[in-house]
């Protein structure tokens, strides 16, 4: 964040039916609220703070990432211009050392603290695209379907392994329900690709991401919505690191040696699509494969060397958005 001199860091600690307010003056006082999670109680924070003659523009916000609880006053908040900040709620947990206690006030105090210490190192809140906002929505609607489909067709077919005549009795009864369920997959996929084709900056991120052997066309749209269209991580390796494909040294002194090893702290949905993404890859790409084979025979562990290919994925996609251009296959 550009060095900016502010009057007032306010924490905001956001439940599903209300939010903490804590603002913090640049004396060190500090002053706490409560209000509804609703358009109302928006209102009436900002109400607050005109009342108390706080300028929005001399104030730095921050919250913790809470998902859709948080939609509302974050869309607020950006129609005013405030200078907003959301952070992972560990990050910030961390950042505050050793605490004892915990509860929605102390909490959003804690939130305003590490702000005034941190705000020259952080990064304001860049609202999503409303494309992207309405594509993340239907491909969170198709995940929940596809898995909601998968949990249906388990109990039949583990059923069927140790009573046949039961199994196929209860696969007879949820095939309606299964036939829905594709249709309406198959229903959410058309209308993914309607909103794909009716925005030209989407529908070539979408096409040069997917141009990279391995990469499917929900894949690249994870990627960019995740990065909102690449634009959250200045360097690839950045980014694999957010997708938890790089390996981190774990060693101390003369006593600790682990092998290198990917964080637990990742997005787990792009990993897992990465990972699917490697396989076929190694199928389609006779370059990644003859990678594999060579590191496998090296006497390298198979899921380290898919680990490498899933790292390799990402920054050749993040190759052909820089360049503009699609992926070219290596000669033969």
């Amino acid at each position: 964040m550009k060095k900016q001199k502010f009057s007032h860091f306010i924490g905001i600690d956001i439940a599903k039916l209300s939010f903490d307010v804590a603002v913090l003056s640049s004396s060190g006082k500090t002053d706490s609220y409560i209000f509804d999670n609703t358009k109302k109680g928006i209102k009436a924070y900002l109400r607050l703070l005109k009342n108390q003659k706080i300028e929005l523009s001399e104030c730095l916000i921050c919250m913790e990432h809470t998902g859709i609880y948080g939609k509302l006053i974050i869309t607020s908040l950006v129609e005013k211009q405030a200078n907003i900040c959301v952070e992972m709620s560990l990050k910030i947990m961390r950042s505050l050392g050793l605490q004892r206690g915990k509860n929605d006030k102390i909490d959003a105090i804690r939130i305003a603290r590490y702000a005034a210490k941190n705000y020259a190192e952080l990064e304001l809140y860049q609202p999503l695209p409303e494309i992207l906002d309405q594509i993340k929505t239907l491909v969170t609607i198709r995940e929940r379907l596809v898995k909601s489909k998968a949990d249906l067709m388990k109990y039949p077919k583990e059923l069927e392994h140790f009573a046949p005549e039961l199994g196929k009795l209860a696969k007879k009864n949820i095939k309606k329900s299964v036939k829905t369920f594709s249709d309406e997959i198959k229903r959410i996929e058309g209308e993914i690709r309607k909103l794909i084709l009716s925005d030209d900056r989407l529908h070539k991120t979408v096409d040069l991401a997917s141009s990279v052997t391995g990469i499917g066309t929900f894949t690249a749209l994870y990627l960019t919505i995740y990065t909102n269209f690449f634009t959250r991580y200045s360097n690839p390796k950045q980014l694999a690191c957010y997708c938890g494909v790089v390996p981190f040294e774990y060693s101390s002194g003369t006593s600790i040696h682990k092998k290198a090893r990917v964080h637990h702290m990742a997005n787990k949905l792009l990993k897992k699509q990465l990972h699917l993404c490697a396989l076929a890859a190694l199928t389609h790409d006779p370059e990644l494969k003859a990678y594999y084979n060579r590191k496998v025979k090296e006497g390298k562990s198979k899921m380290l060397v898919i680990n490498n290919i899933r790292n390799k994925l990402i920054h050749r996609v993040c190759a052909v958005i820089k360049r503009q251009q699609p992926y070219q296959k290596a000669a033969a």
